[in-house]
């Protein structure tokens, strides 16, 4: 192996781990973030300011066979955008998990629908 080939793979090495790095996610300005257990979002809630950008979440071995990844996001719970972990759930035959989503309306304010299984 030559000086030059070492080089490269160190610099290899050192722009990985610079990128690692990158996915630590910071908290919500103003400590306005807080962690909630899995509290369900019904229908459509409406509020004036946009969700932090979603946490990078390590996704666990899978529990059970066929289990199914539900990410995390952001609900809107006691006047703030609070952060609700992914987690696993059992399929259900016939139908697909659509995720929680925000949209800017066009009056500015923030929608965020509800996700669930739709067939």
């Amino acid at each position: 192996m030559t000086a030059t080939s070492v080089l490269r793979i160190a610099a290899v090495c050192a722009a990985a781990t610079w990128g690692l790095s990158a996915c630590v996610v910071a908290p919500y300005p103003q400590g306005q973030a807080v962690y909630q257990q899995g509290a369900p979002v019904e229908g459509e809630i409406v509020v004036g300011m946009p969700p932090p950008a979603p946490y990078v979440e390590v996704i666990p071995v899978a529990p059970f066979v066929g289990a199914v990844w539900i990410n995390g996001y952001w609900n809107w719970s006691g006047g703030r955008h609070q952060w609700v972990p992914g987690r696993y759930a059992q399929p259900r035959p016939g139908y697909r998990w659509q995720p929680h989503q925000w949209s800017q309306g066009p009056r500015g304010n923030w929608h965020l629908r509800g996700g669930g299984w739709v067939r």
